[in-house]
């Protein structure tokens, strides 16, 4: 069961290795999946007993928070999220990621969204005043079963590639994230995304220790071997190659 507590922040906006800033509404993630690299720290620095996809804090002041560091921060790229989705879906109930995007918004503070829900798409009156914004999903699989497997609380990804391509239709720059790399078809997953993105990520499994369990308990030992990462990378190069797509090779 969820186990959900409403906290008072100390910070909200933090200087990020990535991007200039990340900004997490939440700490915990319902999306609950297998291999989140969230995983390996966030309990342990959250001070929760609870397993990881079991907890959410709701950093009830974030909106208030983000205003005030706002008015002295320099400007430069916000990351939404870097250890929680911000469209969760306790995020329809307390629509801090919303209020947050409010007070970006009003600074134009240049924004990168990352998130595997269609609740995004509430938010397309406020994605659309950003003078720079980038909005991507991560879709590691065109195989629902799979995703549904190691992704129990996301959107489907036909809801996540539907909301992708809307996203898209509006003119603001997309982005898909393929990783970690999930047993599928590379050839299909290119053409679900093709006309939908900007550009492509790519990465492996960087945590495969963690779940290499999990993996044999559903029988898909082959997909953790380095044959499969490279085989898997160089049939998805090929078609976006093929199909004159723009992306990018993180591993």
């Amino acid at each position: 069961m969820l186990k959900v507590k409403e906290v008072m922040a100390k910070s909200i906006l933090n200087k990020s290795k990535i991007y200039d800033y990340c900004l997490n509404p939440y700490t915990g993630c319902e999306h609950n999946c297998t291999y989140c690299y969230a995983r390996l720290f966030m309990k342990r620095y959250s001070g929760h007993k609870e397993p990881w996809g079991e907890f959410v804090d709701v950093k009830i002041n974030a909106p208030d928070l983000l205003k005030k560091q706002l008015e002295r921060a320099k400007k430069g790229i916000v990351w939404i999220s870097s250890v929680c989705d911000p469209y969760q879906s306790l995020e329809a109930k307390y629509k801090l990621t919303r209020q947050c995007l409010k007070e970006l918004v009003m600074k134009q503070f240049p924004v990168n969204i990352q998130t595997k829900s269609k609740l995004v798409l509430r938010d397309l009156d406020l994605l659309l005043q950003f003078e720079e914004i980038d909005v991507g999903f991560s879709i590691a699989t065109d195989d629902e079963r799979i995703a549904k497997l190691f992704e129990s609380g996301a959107s489907s990804v036909k809801e996540r590639l539907n909301a992708l391509e809307k996203i898209h239709s509006k003119g603001i720059r997309t982005f898909a994230f393929v990783g970690p790399l999930l047993p599928g078809n590379p050839e299909k997953l290119v053409g679900l995304l093709d006309g939908k993105t900007d550009k492509i990520y790519i990465d492996k499994m960087n945590y495969l220790y963690t779940i290499r369990r999990f993996y044999q308990q559903h029988g898909l030992e082959e997909a953790t071997t380095d044959k499969f990462f490279l085989e898997y990378k160089e049939r998805l190069m090929n078609e976006l190659k093929k199909r004159k797509m723009k992306f990018e090779i993180l591993f």
